[in-house]
């Protein structure tokens, strides 16, 4: 079965029982430009492995049900992803026992989300089915490079700008509300929204600066990055 990387980057899936390490890895991987989809375990793995297609799979080992070394095998039976497997064990039989099984790499827990992106970003890279670069009319927001181009041009954001643009492409033609881009890009939800309306606005002015709007209000919603109208 193939694997393509759709126009909104690659696609992960996270498979991690624990709710609040799925919403940190989740929000994380979403915030480096990555199209995310989370299960708590691996009832509804084979459905989501012919309906998502991840490039990468990111696989908890002590899952209910059935455990990660066990998912391990059908997903290898089924699709060629990337696998990257998390665990409290730190055993050296364990982590050879995922590496042999197919696994591309290991993570024990506790981990530094972002040594995780990292890792994620490195077995895309080594399996070629990374696409950092996200086009959106004249605009290029590069991942891996940590640059955007507008009309051929460079455009300097700060930090947090180009926090905002990676999630707004990662999630390219979908509307994206306020309460999601405060979790990805600040890490909570219960701040001032208006935080997000000057963000967006200071945003927009530089990219318009070189060429069309591409960061579109959507009422009532929240906001997408695409070319053309809203």
């Amino acid at each position: 079965m193939p694997s393509p990387s759709g126009p909104a980057g690659p696609r992960i899936l996270v498979v991690e029982d624990a709710e609040a390490i799925r919403v940190a890895v989740e929000t994380a991987l979403g915030s480096a430009g990555f199209t995310v989809r989370a299960l708590a375990d691996g009832t509804n793995l084979e459905a989501e492995l012919s309906r998502f297609r991840p490039d990468l799979i990111v696989l908890d080992v002590m899952l209910p049900g059935r455990d990660g070394f066990a998912l391990l095998r059908v997903i290898r039976r089924r699709c060629r992803a990337g696998v990257v497997m998390l665990t409290a064990r730190d055993g050296v039989e364990d982590r050879l026992r995922g590496l042999g099984d197919g696994a591309d790499d290991y993570v024990v827990k506790p981990f530094v989300l972002a040594e995780l992106v990292a890792r994620v970003a490195a077995v895309l890279r080594r399996t070629g089915r990374t696409r950092p670069a996200v086009e959106v009319g004249d605009l290029v927001v590069d991942i891996e490079a940590g640059m955007a181009l507008h009309g051929g041009t460079p455009v300097e954001l700060t930090a947090t700008e180009w926090k905002l643009l990676s999630y707004l492409a990662g999630h390219r033609d979908r509307v994206v509300s306020k309460t999601q881009i405060l979790t990805a890009v600040w890490g909570y939800e219960d701040y001032d929204p208006n935080l997000v309306e000057v963000n967006v606005s200071t945003l927009r002015k530089k990219l318009e600066a070189h060429g069309p709007r591409v960061v579109h209000t959507v009422r009532g919603q929240g906001y997408v990055l695409r070319g053309g109208r809203p």
